[in-house]
């Protein structure tokens, strides 16, 4: 089976997938050093629940964005593919500040906020 191109391709894929989220999980933990800050067996299981949800809010954000770049794309005309789509992944985190507290409060929000331009003036990768 390992001598199997395409078996090979689709296991490093996700292996890929696998390691993203690792990594992403990784930077959310370690926003305090990666220390366990509680002392008693209660605490430090809320403590290492806290990353899986603080890891779902931040895919479910990401999601939520990126599904509205592609529409925003494909009504602006842009030659979207499903080649493109499927590269895209909701594991990004550059955008994230991961030190400080946080509320997990509920907004009365019903719309998302508006998309922001890209920024043309600084050098980066290219989106595709």
């Amino acid at each position: 089976m390992i001598a199997d191109g395409g078996f090979r391709r689709m296991l490093t894929a996700q292996l890929n997938i696998s390691e993203g989220r690792h990594t992403l999980a990784r930077r959310i933990f370690f926003g305090h050093r990666g220390e366990l800050r509680q002392h008693d067996r209660q605490g430090m299981e809320d403590q290492l629940g806290a990353p899986g949800l603080a890891l779902n809010a931040v895919v479910l954000w990401n999601s939520l964005y990126i599904d509205a770049t592609v529409k925003t794309l494909v009504e602006e005309k842009f030659p979207v593919t499903d080649e493109m789509i499927a590269r895209l992944s909701p594991l990004q985190f550059e955008h994230i500040n991961f030190l400080g507290r946080y509320a997990f409060t509920q907004p009365d929000i019903t719309t998302l906020r508006s998309l922001r331009e890209p920024d043309t003036s600084a050098a980066g990768p290219e989106p595709w």
